[in-house]
């Protein structure tokens, strides 16, 4: 059994139809250990919910590792759990990855954008940092906007709270003329920049070509069943 966490993320994706994995809502505490403890061999983590709820747990990505469960993480949360947990064998995928681990990227409001619920498909509602300072800097390489535009963009996109950021929000801070901020608007538009899709979709990829099955854990680390973990998780062992 392969599960893949994703909401927001994967909005619009072309993903081809596979029964080779379940695609469940973005993860909150205690859905990782379920999938678990439904029999997941492999599990992909993209989005997670974290404003309302708690967040996917470390520990929890450390259960399933002890368990041998292959673990994948990118593009969102599972980008940074992944940064977060790649010493105990989790693996990360994809550029923003890379940011997290390499420690070019930081705050998990990088990755945040706020989206509509699962009746309505995760459409996501606005723009994550990640994604507008991709498209910016292309933009800038393209010659579609001047250096003290890209600088200005870049500036406000930072400055604008996850929930509220969009393309039109962004120009329209940075930029005081109104037919050039049209113009700038219609640029970058154009050439938008999905990394986090881009990371998500190699996610998919790497959880579709791991075999179903569970690997021999041989860390030099041990799994430790705190009383914290026991309370919150309590496994029933076969007699």
């Amino acid at each position: 059994m392969k599960v893949i966490f994703a909401g927001p993320t994967l909005h619009g994706a072309n993903l081809p139809p596979s029964t080779d994995y379940e695609l469940r809502p973005p993860a909150r505490q205690g859905d990782f250990f379920g999938a678990i403890q439904d029999g997941a061999n492999v599990i992909g983590l993209i989005d997670g919910i974290y404003e309302y709820v708690p967040a996917i747990w470390h520990k929890e990505i450390l259960f399933g590792l002890s368990q041998g469960v292959h673990v994948f993480g990118a593009a969102s949360m599972g980008a940074l759990r992944a940064a977060e947990c790649s010493a105990f064998g989790m693996v990360g995928l994809g550029e923003i990855y890379e940011g997290f681990a390499s420690g070019v990227l930081e705050n998990d409001a990088d990755v945040a954008q706020s989206h509509a619920p699962a009746e309505m498909g995760f459409i996501p509602l606005s723009e994550p940092l990640v994604n507008v300072r991709a498209t910016i800097s292309q933009c800038l390489e393209r010659s579609q906007i001047t250096s003290a535009e890209h600088d200005q963009l870049q500036d406000a996109a930072k400055a604008i709270f996850f929930k509220d950021r969009t393309y039109r929000r962004v120009v329209w801070s940075a930029i005081q003329d109104a037919d050039r901020a049209g113009a700038v608007l219609a640029v970058l538009r154009a050439n938008n920049v999905n990394l986090k899709l881009h990371d998500a979709q190699l996610l998919v990829e790497s959880v579709m070509s791991t075999p179903d099955c569970r690997f021999i854990p041989d860390f030099s680390w041990t799994f430790e069943a705190t009383s914290v973990w026991n309370g919150m998780f309590a496994i029933v062992k076969p007699e």
